[in-house]
């Protein structure tokens, strides 16, 4: 699972209210939280995103309340991943719950600046940095995570498996 993407960049302890502020939770639907992604740091940062960026932080990203919402607000808004140097484990299971191909990768995480060109490759855990050309490894993603993101998230693959006849 490869991505590519321009680098938006953000630091350590980026909470679940600074990625989707509580007063939005009144809503599941993905368009609607994706308008209101990182609002209080960046009232336009909707508008800037294209779909395909990545999203990069530092450590402790999406710590906080444990809601699914962060990572359907960041998928929504047409993110392709986010590459950090650690996720708060509840975002981190959230991710893949939700889909949301995610990275730990510390060094590529601290060397990234805004606007770089990123390209991930979940599978290989690689990341490159196109714009420094520089290359970063990771651990990789193993297969069952990998598959979760394929299908769109845990009910998606679970509802897959039901439909093959696996569950």
């Amino acid at each position: 699972m490869k991505y590519r993407g321009r680098v938006w960049k953000f630091g350590d302890n980026v909470d679940t209210d600074l990625i989707i502020p509580a007063r939005y939770l009144d809503t599941s639907d993905p368009k609607e939280l994706a308008s209101h992604l990182m609002e209080p740091v960046d009232p336009q940062f909707p508008e800037k995103v294209k779909e395909g960026d990545i999203l990069v932080a530092g450590r402790n990203f999406g710590c906080g309340s444990s809601r699914e919402h962060a990572p359907v607000a960041i998928k929504g808004a047409g993110i392709s991943c986010v590459v950090a140097k650690s996720f708060a484990r509840i975002f981190y299971r959230n991710a893949f719950n939700t889909g949301l191909p995610i990275l730990e990768a510390p060094e590529a995480a601290e060397e990234a600046r805004e606007g770089d060109i990123l390209e991930v490759d979940l599978g290989e855990g690689k990341v490159r940095n196109l714009s420094q050309g520089k290359e970063y490894r990771a651990k990789p993603l193993p297969p069952f995570m990998q598959e979760l993101i394929r299908d769109g998230g845990l009910m998606k693959h679970i509802a897959k498996r039901l439909r093959e006849g696996e569950v």
